[in-house]
């Protein structure tokens, strides 16, 4: 039986509002990946989040960013190694407090970015994650993109879980296109459900320039905040039942 996680990044209020349609896909999904207070999300974002996921039977990441509210955590920072650490625990911290058990954790935004380049910041993130592990007394996985993130955590002695994404559009490289280039974002429902399981039987995506890509992954991300999510993650959902693959997390 063939399996496979659906993720989406969930719980991003901004001022106590939702970015997302979080109640419609929540019921869609098989992990949610929480935002913790860095780039969005508050206490009650966070304890409404818990509470839907134990409704649906969804799997509660962390989604700690850069602590940058008005950048939405897009925005790279140079930040030391101890303050990003630290700043990463405060979020880890922040979301187990409001009830959640936290299965695994995804950086968001441009911290996800960095730590897939940057051993420093890779190492910091996961220095908060093994902090954390330790206290849970069990390893938290760490989900994002192979690169120095995926070095460090093996170091520490933490599972490693790759994604691919289903709204967003690759480079030849097998990297993300920039937000502000044309092509970084999908937004044709059918077209990112037949990415879902040709993902899934075939390990590959088309990349921006027609070549074709191959990802290994254990997780499909949507975007909760990207325009028509909802639609995409039932045209996703339908499209995996109909090739008969099981959608689970595998935390």
């Amino acid at each position: 039986m063939v399996a496979i996680d659906l993720n989406a990044d969930l719980g991003e209020t901004v001022d106590a509002v939702p970015t997302a349609d979080d109640e419609a896909m929540f019921a869609l999904i098989s992990s949610a990946s929480v935002a913790c207070g860095g780039h969005a999300g508050d206490a009650a974002s966070m304890r409404e989040a818990v509470a839907r996921a134990a409704r649906h039977g969804v799997a509660v990441g962390a989604h700690p960013s850069y602590p940058d509210r008005a950048g939405f955590g897009r925005v790279p920072l140079a930040m030391a190694r101890d303050e990003l650490a630290e700043a990463v625990a405060v979020q880890l911290r922040a979301l187990i407090a409001a009830g959640a058990d936290v299965r695994y954790v995804k950086p968001h935004g441009a911290l996800y970015h960095a730590v897939s380049a940057d051993r420093a910041q890779a190492e910091a993130v996961v220095a908060a994650i093994a902090d954390q592990s330790a206290r849970l007394g069990r390893a938290l996985p760490v989900l994002g993109l192979h690169g120095e993130i995926a070095r460090a955590a093996a170091s520490a002695g933490l599972p490693f879980v790759q994604e691919a994404f289903l709204d967003r559009g690759y480079t030849a490289g097998g990297s993300l296109v920039p937000r502000s280039a044309p092509g970084a974002l999908l937004e044709d429902a059918a077209a990112v459900a037949d990415r879902a399981v040709r993902l899934v039987r075939e390990g590959v995506v088309a990349a921006a320039d027609g070549s074709v890509v191959a990802v290994e992954a254990a997780s499909l991300c949507l975007h909760g905040d990207t325009p028509a999510a909802v639609d995409m993650a039932r045209a996703v959902r339908a499209a995996l039942d109909a090739a008969g693959v099981v959608v689970r997390p595998p935390w």
